[in-house]
């Protein structure tokens, strides 16, 4: 049995590799990977192994992404930390799920459960990806600045970005305000067909940009309404991403 490991916390990857060759010595990691990009490359270009574990959240964004250039028909344990209305879908649509921290008889419930399986059956990823996304209810955010509270709505944010580590929020009106979500967190929220993260600094509304231009290394920037101080240049590895995203892939 041959296993692939998708997480981006390097603690978190040793305990489940140590788990994994507790429970059986003879089940073989043929590799860990830590982002989405690097999943995307390693998948395209390797036969997929029995059984992957994959997180969540990595490093350079939110792992359904994966599923969006890649079809992967093996069966997948997500790890996660959702919540539990989340956790009800992946019992519908995955094989199994872990929650951090992992525990080891879960751990076993998972491979087990894997090894009960008829062969033949395919999972389809893809669709539970953008069910997933779907199904997330609209938001609102509760800013706090100074002694005020503000309610802003989801569909009303432009763009996202950071700066000294703290999230600010750009509404379609030009109104900024600090935020308390990381950029990971919001990618978990965000439909992702409307909103893209072009770098690790910014998260970009398909409403906001207004022009865009061929920058070096194959980069894409962006110029924004409402405008923003800061350059905003979709990174190298997220480009290509970027392009298919525009055009709806």
């Amino acid at each position: 049995m041959k296993v692939l490991i998708i997480e981006d916390e390097a603690a978190a990857t040793r305990r489940l590799q140590k788990l994994i060759r507790e429970y059986d010595p003879q089940i073989q990691i043929v590799e860990s990977l830590d982002s989405v990009t690097s999943s995307i490359n390693w998948l395209t270009s390797n036969e997929h192994p029995d059984l992957i574990f994959m997180d969540i959240q990595l490093a350079d964004g939110n792992s359904f992404e994966i599923f969006k250039f890649v079809n992967i028909i093996k069966p997948v344990v997500f790890i996660t930390a959702f919540d539990q209305y989340a956790v009800q879908a992946f019992k519908v649509n995955a094989l199994d799920y872990l929650l951090k921290p992992i525990k080891s008889h879960e751990l076993v419930r998972a491979i087990e459960k894997y090894q009960k399986l008829n062969t033949g059956n395919e999972f389809n990823y893809e669709e539970f990806a953008r069910l997933m996304r779907k199904d997330v209810p609209e938001r609102r955010f509760l800013i706090k600045f100074g002694q005020q509270i503000k309610v802003v709505e989801m569909n009303e944010a432009a763009y996202f970005y950071t700066r000294d580590k703290i999230t600010f929020i750009v509404t379609k009106k030009g109104k900024r305000f600090p935020l308390d979500h990381s950029l990971e967190k919001l990618e978990e929220l965000l439909d992702g067909s409307k909103y893209f993260r072009i770098n690790r600094q910014f998260i970009v509304g398909i409403e906001a940009i207004d022009e865009m231009y061929a920058y070096s290394k194959s980069r894409v920037k962006v110029m924004l309404t409402p405008p923003c101080e800061e350059d905003t240049i979709v990174s190298t590895e997220r480009s290509p991403y970027f392009k298919k995203w525009l055009t709806g892939e």
